[in-house]
């Protein structure tokens, strides 16, 4: 499947979609713009890291905003716009294509951009320029590297920690994400159960209505298929319907693949996994800057 055009790439289109003058809505614009690159269903999908938008419409967001900053289009209405005078002169001087760097021959655009991209200088790199990336996929794409790196990190300090660490990190998760009670409760229950193939329980609600067992490994190896089908085998000696397998290392998929044919219902988390549950449950790990997101409320801005 091709990749979504970069957000430059739509701008051109978008104000020859809008040349006839007529007010558009932005879901008109997402359409003409989806049918102009032969974009499919799933493509139009695509979401960002976050979930937060889908990265199609925030590409024609961001080249809608662009040219707004040019000043080739103007806001009409609450998600509705049309061409400017500015945009048919651009438009009849037949540009081959529109993109960052044809934008800044417009004072309005450079004035409004000056700071945050430094547009008044002359040494934009090209790859900046042909960049598909918008600003907030830019954001989100660090991020994600950020944390990767950061789930690494916890990894390789986790493997290097005592069975007995790794046995109360388990704990403080699983307490953190709802399960086991008080902590107090959850220590009592993991590690003494003393049975193959379990290495401790852990109530599934604050009221103990179930109960989950547990099997944590401080690997290094792959864990293969026939350690689950030793766990599940541990499980049904107990009578019990659910475990989760917590390992530092990975599954093979062979592993992941397989389904135990009673009603036992298993739960698989690697390392990787683990690591990014520590992040989500700001457990081992410390904020060290927030960045505020926003968009304009445009309710607020409508008149009675």
């Amino acid at each position: 499947m091709t990749e979504i055009p970069g957000f430059q790439k739509f701008m051109l289109p978008l104000l020859k979609f809008v040349s006839d003058k007529k007010e558009h809505s932005t879901n008109e614009a997402l359409e003409y713009i989806a049918l102009e690159f032969n974009l499919t269903e799933e493509q139009q999908n695509e979401w960002l890291p976050s979930g937060n938008q889908k990265v199609f419409s925030n590409r024609v967001f961001w080249a809608k905003s662009y040219l707004k900053m040019a000043g080739l289009i103007e806001n009409t209405k609450r998600a509705h716009f049309k061409i400017t005078e500015r945009g048919l002169l651009t438009l009849n001087e037949n540009p081959e294509e529109i993109n960052i760097k044809y934008l800044k021959k417009f004072p309005d655009f450079l004035e409004l951009s000056e700071g945050w991209r430094n547009s008044s200088t002359n040494n934009d790199k090209e790859e900046e320029i042909q960049t598909p990336q918008t600003p907030e996929e830019l954001l989100e794409n660090s991020y994600q590297d950020i944390r990767k790196s950061l789930a690494q990190e916890i990894l390789s300090k986790i493997k290097l920690c005592s069975p007995f660490f790794f046995e109360k990190l388990v704990v403080e998760l699983l307490v953190k994400m709802g399960y086991g009670g008080s902590r107090t409760d959850a220590g009592k229950a993991i590690g003494k159960s003393g049975d193959e193939g379990i290495d401790g329980i852990i109530k599934e609600d604050k009221l103990g209505l179930d109960i989950i067992y547990i099997q944590a490994k401080r690997w290094e190896s792959v864990v293969g298929r026939p350690e689950i089908q030793k766990f599940v085998g541990a499980l049904a000696g107990q009578g019990a319907k659910k475990g989760i397998f917590i390992t530092t290392s990975r599954f093979t998929i062979d592993a992941r693949d397989y389904i135990p044919r009673n009603e036992t219902k298993i739960v698989l988390i690697d390392g990787e996994h683990l690591a990014n549950l520590l992040i989500d449950n700001d457990l081992g790990v410390s904020k060290q800057v927030v960045y505020e997101i926003k968009k304009i409320d445009l309710d607020f801005f409508e008149e009675e």
